[in-house]
């Protein structure tokens, strides 16, 4: 099938992929009074009394807003802000899909950090969680910083963070088979974007002491004054053999290499000189940093990649879903370190000992279990004081 004509024409019939759909029938004098005035009044005069009761008494606490400026959408870059609804949209979908969550699609109009950070915490009291979607870095770390320290609800940024955390699962696993603990592997991690700064960040977190990033100018290196202020700070934790030069030079000797960066950057050559037995996460979408066959015949033992078509897929959708239905549940004010580490461990235990192969490391797509597996795992780490 050919996916974009086909979407392209189901788009036009949908005309979009959501609608409202009222909970109760207003069809008389009674249904109108509960609905509306004058009975709807009484749960306003509760939650004026307590806030908390708005969990009970509207949607909010099963209610995610998924918001985006359309300045880093998948794929296409900088679109604005009515060419990324359809993603948006889309996004909404997977979140009822996989977690039965209700979502809203809002697209802004700005790419001026201020002016998103006063929008989205104005309208945040209607939801129960935030899900950023499609900033453009270095702005999404300022955003994202920014609305965790002004809301009370769940701000997360899928790009960044349930990316990292399918990453670090699907890496625990082919740990497993390398049968190399993860405090000894040399690990290379090219980009420095959003998904390349987080999954840098989840590694360090988890134990990894051997990690470079590599941005297109080349090995992110402490004391070089041409890094903005969030790689300057990855820089003091990465790189401790102090190496120089460009993705060559980093990935010599390595035992697992991430791509979150550019198609085709990554030779056979370059997979031969890692170290035996290497572990390939080429996943640049819709063509990744060295096509799996290739990586394959290169020698590569473990390939995972962004795309629903070879083994191995290393989708947000195993995350996001059970992520915010977790955090929802247990009423979470945000989305801590620890509760990301847990979802990840959650998602790689759905992997047997017995399953556990080079083309299975990850759970698929639409298995039933890790929505829910990441959620009661979220949930547990919040009621239990997160960190």
């Amino acid at each position: 099938m050919d996916y974009m004509k086909k979407s392209l024409e189901m788009h036009e019939i949908w005309k979009g992929k959501l609608e409202t759909c009222p909970k109760m029938k207003v069809e008389d004098k009674t249904g109108l009074s509960l609905a509306y005035t004058p009975g709807v009044a009484a749960p306003c005069v509760e939650i004026q009394k307590d806030r908390s009761r708005s969990y009970d008494l509207t949607g909010k606490g099963n209610t995610v807003a998924v918001i985006s400026d359309g300045s880093a959408v998948l794929g296409l870059g900088n679109i604005g802000a009515e060419a990324s609804m359809p993603v948006m949209e889309g996004k909404c979908v997977l979140f009822k899909a996989f977690a039965g969550l209700n979502a809203v699609p809002l697209c802004i109009n700005s790419t001026d950090v201020d002016e998103i950070v006063d929008t989205i915490y104005r309208i945040s009291p209607s939801f129960g969680g935030i899900n950023l979607e499609d900033f453009s870095a270095p702005r999404c770390f300022e955003i994202e910083r920014r609305l965790k320290e002004l809301c009370d609800i769940p701000v997360f940024h899928d790009d960044q963070h349930g990316t990292a955390i399918v990453l670090l699962a699907a890496l625990k696993n082919a740990l497993r088979l390398k049968e190399l603990p993860l405090e000894n592997a040399r690990i290379v991690v090219c980009g420095a974007g959003a998904a390349g700064m987080a999954v840098s960040k989840i590694l360090l977190d988890s134990g990894a002491t051997d990690l470079t990033l590599v941005r297109k100018e080349g090995i992110i290196c402490r004391g070089d004054p041409t890094l903005d202020p969030y790689q300057a700070e990855i820089a003091l934790l990465t790189n401790k053999r102090l190496l120089s030069g460009g993705l060559e030079k980093a990935i010599e000797g390595c035992d697992v290499f991430i791509g979150v960066s550019a198609p085709n950057i990554v030779s056979s050559d370059m997979i031969r000189s890692m170290n035996p037995k290497p572990i390939v996460f080429s996943m640049a979408n819709p063509v990744p940093e060295i096509m799996p066959d290739v990586a394959k015949k290169a020698g590569a033992y473990i390939i995972g990649t962004g795309r629903s078509d070879y083994p191995n897929q290393i989708n947000n959708v195993l995350a996001f879903p059970g992520v915010f239905k977790g955090a929802l549940k247990a009423r979470a004010r945000a989305i801590t370190e620890k509760m990301k580490l847990a979802a990840a461990d959650a998602i790689a235990s759905l992997v047997s000992c017995d399953e556990l192969a080079p083309d299975f490391i990850i759970p698929p797509p639409f298995d039933p279990r890790v929505s829910e597996a990441v959620a009661d795992a979220v949930c547990k780490i919040a009621q239990g004081g997160g960190d």
